[in-house]
């Protein structure tokens, strides 16, 4: 009926949500554990583990946005991610790029590699690292990019190619820009992840996560990972996501228009010595980005001058909020360093620059000036 994103957050994939002859315009909660049966074996739900009306209308709807053939709605991003890793068998071999999240580095060193699989950290950035890590048993590429927290811009057209080269899959982290502004099935993606927790659900009330797949039948694998694993997302959950998506593109677009000035303005503040931000011209990654997505998104990093200052920054800022997570309404700041990266490797985290300087800012939807007006003032004020 409709396949524009902003029609497909506020109505769903295909019809209202007031089509069911009761005519709520706010689909229904469906907070029940189980279901009646009417007939032996003609049943459409049984048990909310499995499946359930308020996920289902989520699911359609994410896959919509992200133009795949199925969704899997989960708990967090994190079950959503581990759900992936399922996939796999001991022996297969995955490579990864080395600037992801760092609870995804803490599950494939801690848990991935424990069960068998067999893990290689490359820069993706340069697509020859890819290719010099690929093994007769590789079986995936896993990006994220941009990357978190340095902004690393990867070229997913040279990474499918790779992945076909080779038969792998091509996972794509596409938390950062969301479907509003980046497309990986397009790109040659066969998978797709999201921490729904950020711009999904964007309100900073729930966590949740989703895997988005290219074909039915890889979605009939996770949805048999899912339902045996019982990671999957609860019918209330899955409201406040379906409500929150609803304002998705509004909210992306409002919060990239405040990370482009918010980006231009930090770089000439005191004491910031570099700012990491696709949008700006001056990124390594700003043409690939320009190619292969509709905009920059709102995460930004920046280091400060040292560590004094770094804190100085975290404990003083007033209207943005010193707290992990990103992606919502408010504006977050966070320091990596001991934060979202603390369990990746210190040689790692030294080598990509993840260091005490380093402070990583999701930009909100406030008003702009009172963003910058909060920033020069701490880094405007003497230690």
């Amino acid at each position: 009926m409709w396949n524009h994103p902003d029609s497909i957050c506020v109505h769903g994939s295909e019809t209202p949500a007031y089509s069911d002859g009761i005519r709520s315009l706010s689909f229904p909660i469906y907070q029940t554990a189980s279901f009646a049966h009417d007939l032996v074996g003609h049943n459409q739900f049984n048990y909310t583990r499995q499946d359930n009306p308020t996920r289902l209308r989520l699911e359609e709807t994410v896959a919509a946005l992200e133009d795949g053939a199925d969704a899997i709605a989960f708990s967090s991003g994190m079950a959503a991610i581990a759900a992936v890793f399922e996939l796999f068998s001991p022996g297969d071999h995955i490579v990864c790029s080395e600037d992801l999240y760092g609870g995804v580095t803490r599950l494939l060193r801690n848990v991935s590699s424990k069960n068998g699989l067999l893990i290689d950290f490359v820069d993706a950035t340069e697509p020859n690292r890819i290719s010099e890590a690929i093994r007769s048993n590789t079986k995936a590429i896993y990006l994220e990019t941009p990357s978190n927290p340095m902004m690393q811009i990867i070229d997913l057209r040279a990474a499918s190619a790779i992945a076909r080269s080779c038969g792998a899959l091509l996972i794509v982290d596409n938390t950062f820009m969301s479907p509003v502004f980046q497309k990986p099935f397009h790109l040659g993606a066969d998978i797709v992840v999201h921490s729904g927790t950020k711009y999904l659900s964007g309100h900073n009330d729930t966590i949740s996560g989703f895997v988005v797949t290219s074909t039915k039948e890889m979605g009939e694998k996770i949805h048999l990972i899912s339902k045996t694993t019982g990671g999957a997302l609860a019918p209330f959950d899955s409201w406040l996501v379906l409500r929150g998506l609803k304002t998705l593109c509004l909210r992306m677009q409002r919060s990239q228009e405040n990370a482009i000035a918010l980006s231009q303005s930090l770089q000439h503040m005191p004491h910031v010595t570099r700012v990491y931000y696709p949008g700006l011209e001056d990124h390594p990654g700003h043409e690939i980005q320009k190619s292969q997505a509709t905009g920059f998104g709102s995460m930004l990093s920046f280091r400060v001058d040292s560590r004094e200052r770094a804190v100085h920054v975290l404990q003083h800022v007033s209207m943005i909020i010193f707290a992990e997570s990103l992606g919502g309404t408010e504006s977050l700041i966070t320091y990596p360093l001991t934060q979202t990266h603390a369990d990746v490797p210190d040689d790692t985290r030294r080598r990509l620059g993840i260091d005490e300087t380093l402070l990583r800012l999701s930009v909100g939807i406030e008003n702009i000036a009172d963003l910058e007006a909060d920033l020069r003032q701490v880094l405007e004020e003497k230690l």
